[in-house]
């Protein structure tokens, strides 16, 4: 079967010789010494805040020409540039033939590209709404064809309900042969079947699966006996 990956692999490219950040965060280090596979489907970054999930997943969408601030590739809106030079120190290899369509979905920058969108005319009016079903609206309008979805975590805006809604739609998405790549805090997210999920800390990337994660350990912890962590900050 032809390859149509839309990114078969990021590789190192141009890397700086100093430590400069973001290279000094054992993940990236890791991606810029041995590159990093993207298999077809669902690719999940697990780990806890400061691992170099976000990171990556906006290195790989910039690299890609989409917006660190979100959208597709013809939304290059800008408010305040924030984002590190990792994308300048790699380079994506890509299938021939493969879709170049691409929308890269970021929580904490939403708010900006709604309002990109309603300066440029012709979409709903998603200040108007909830948080949360403004993402549902994006969903519903954005994640319809095959390509490239960087997603960073996703779930920020939205409820139990809500992200059961968003693990089908990245279901449907990579079984009509989109790519996506996530960062999560969700073990909700974490479950959805034949994803490959990669657990980012301090030890750099390595391949886990769901019932392996420290996040899924400490959720189920916590559910049965939530005074066991409670107990230390109250």
């Amino acid at each position: 079967m032809r390859d149509r990956r839309p990114v078969r692999r990021v590789v190192p490219d141009d890397v700086p010789g100093d430590d400069r950040w973001p290279a000094t965060i054992p993940a990236v280090a890791q991606l810029l010494a041995e590159g990093l596979e993207l298999p077809p489907g669902v690719t999940l970054l697990v780990g806890e805040n400061g691992t170099g999930k976000s990171t990556i997943v906006e290195a790989v969408a910039m690299a890609f020409g989409l917006s660190p601030e979100g959208g597709s590739r013809n939304s290059q809106h800008s408010t305040r540039a924030s984002e590190s030079d990792l994308w300048r120190w790699v380079r994506l290899e890509r299938s021939a033939g493969a879709p170049r369509w691409g929308f890269f979905l970021r929580a904490e920058t939403m708010h900006g590209y709604y309002s990109h969108l309603e300066e440029v005319g012709g979409a709903p009016a998603y200040h108007e709404v909830s948080h949360g079903e403004s993402f549902l609206e994006i969903l519903r309008r954005r994640f319809e064809s095959p390509g490239l979805y960087c997603l960073d975590e996703p779930e920020a805006a939205l409820s139990f309900s809500a992200q059961i809604a968003l693990v089908a739609t990245m279901h449907e998405l990579a079984a009509e042969g989109a790519q996506l790549l996530c960062a999560t805090h969700s073990p909700l997210l974490a479950a959805l079947p034949g994803a490959t999920i990669l657990e980012v800390g301090p030890w750099g990337l390595r391949s886990t699966t769901f019932a392996e994660l420290e996040l899924v350990g400490h959720w189920k912890a916590f559910l049965d006996e939530p005074m066991r962590y409670l107990r230390h900050v109250l």
